[in-house]
């Protein structure tokens, strides 16, 4: 019922958020603004990770808010430390920049505002978000917080190398297919010649198979881990299927790598590669929609969150509120789906359509057949989930090179990340 009332409390918001009049109160939609210049402010942002590059940053963000609200100088720190690190040198930061699955990394730290009561105290209209991806988030709070928002959702899509298809006169992917088809497939563009290997498919990351399933590695509230279960059986048995393929053998690297610069590789189904193909411009591509399991149709990975997140310790909390306004505005969303090739979390269809219009190495690509998909659901992620994850991702290594069979890999994983709990908890971790 909790989670009910906090689906119907978002969705109620219909009102379009307003600037505020000054460092203390919030201006009501209505109100003229103050005549009486506000002191200049810097907002510090803090990423952890590349999500923002320096151009995407100044015309989303910087640029945008600096026109809207002179005042406000907003600056992206550049230094790599992570947030405890920060706090622990006495540093404030206004927001924290990273993806929604670290969030429960940092909820003992106390840095976390709850944006339910600040968008009613500030008329924000959380109703023009796509409410899974709000969701996402609640259930990485303690009560039903929601403690950032979202301003891009990873996609997947199955990108393929035209010349390779072309030379072995094979017809290209499809939309709408599922894992099975695409294994395939690939074994018609399996093929050596000119002592060059080409390989049909490559899974650059074990997620991609788990993913469409919403699997996680550990229950968040019991720490139970959940990986020997048949649903982990089917996603090691695709990834066995395609590395059983006759010059497709697992062979480590950056399959990545392989698709864009060497041009070895036929197909990878992967997350968003649409800013790197920009530097690949000698690469015939072009893209499909992601392969399904049949027990997920039209379904893709999980929720994978680019967040905003306003901090506790900021002394600016109208400001804050301000960049979120600016950030969310639908100029600055049509600017950013358009030009970033981020795909903008704002339900509104219009956004998914303007997505890469701006962006010439797009024009004439498939991108429609990507949107055809769905993300799964994401349930939270234990504080245990990174180095859970790497034992797990060794031994599914273990399973698609027969090192180990499916059912043994599993039983390994689950002991292994098992015995890694029971000495976390140890150390009073």
């Amino acid at each position: 019922m909790r989670r009910k009332r906090f689906i119907f409390f978002l969705s109620a918001f219909v009102t379009v958020f307003a600037g505020c009049s000054n460092s203390q109160q919030p201006t009501d939609v209505s109100v003229k603004p103050a005549e009486k210049p506000l002191d200049p402010v810097k907002i510090r942002v803090h990423q952890l990770g590349g999500y923002f590059t320096d151009q995407d940053f100044n015309e989303l963000i910087a640029e945008p808010v600096k026109k809207k609200y002179p005042h406000l100088t907003v600056e992206m720190d550049k230094t790599t430390e992570d947030l405890p690190e920060l706090l622990s040198k006495g540093e404030s930061i206004d927001f924290l920049v990273t993806y929604h699955g670290r969030l429960t990394a940092y909820k003992d730290l106390g840095v976390y505002l709850d944006l339910l009561p600040l968008a009613k105290q500030y008329n924000f209209d959380l109703g023009r978000f796509d409410q899974g991806a709000l969701d996402t988030i609640i259930a990485n709070s303690e009560k039903g917080e929601l403690y950032a928002l979202p301003y891009a959702n990873n996609l997947n899509a199955l990108y393929y190398n035209k010349d390779i298809f072309d030379k072995f006169g094979v017809s290209y992917p499809k939309d709408g297919m599922l894992w099975e088809d695409v294994i395939e497939l690939a074994k018609k563009v399996t093929r050596k010649e000119n002592d060059i290997q080409y390989r049909g498919i490559e899974i650059d990351d074990l997620n991609r198979l788990l993913f469409p399933m919403s699997l996680n590695i550990i229950d968040q509230k019991t720490d139970k881990v959940l990986v020997n279960s048949d649903p982990y059986k089917r996603a090691f048995d695709i990834g066995k299927q395609i590395y059983a393929i006759p010059g497709n053998e697992f062979v480590g690297g950056s399959p990545i790598d392989r698709f864009l610069k060497d041009k070895t590789v036929a197909m990878i189904p992967t997350i968003n590669l649409f800013l790197r193909l920009r530097q690949t411009p000698d690469l015939n591509w072009d893209v499909a929609q992601f392969p399904s399991y049949k027990e997920k149709p039209d379904t893709y990975g999980m929720y994978d969150l680019h967040c905003m997140i306003p901090m506790a310790m900021s002394k600016n909390r109208d400001d804050q509120m301000r960049v979120l306004e600016v950030l969310f505005s639908e100029e600055v969303q049509t600017v950013m789906s358009r030009k970033s090739a981020k795909l903008s979390v704002m339900k509104d269809p219009k956004f998914r359509q303007a997505f890469g219009q701006d962006l010439p190495e797009l024009q004439g690509k498939h991108i429609e057949g990507v949107f055809k998909s769905k993300s799964a659901a994401a349930p939270p992620n234990s504080n245990y989930y990174t180095k859970a994850y790497s034992l797990l991702t060794a031994e599914y290594t273990n399973a698609v090179k027969n090192v180990k069979d499916v059912n043994t890999a599993l039983r390994d994983a689950e002991e292994q990340i098992r015995q890694h709990i029971v000495t976390e908890k140890g150390k009073g971790n």
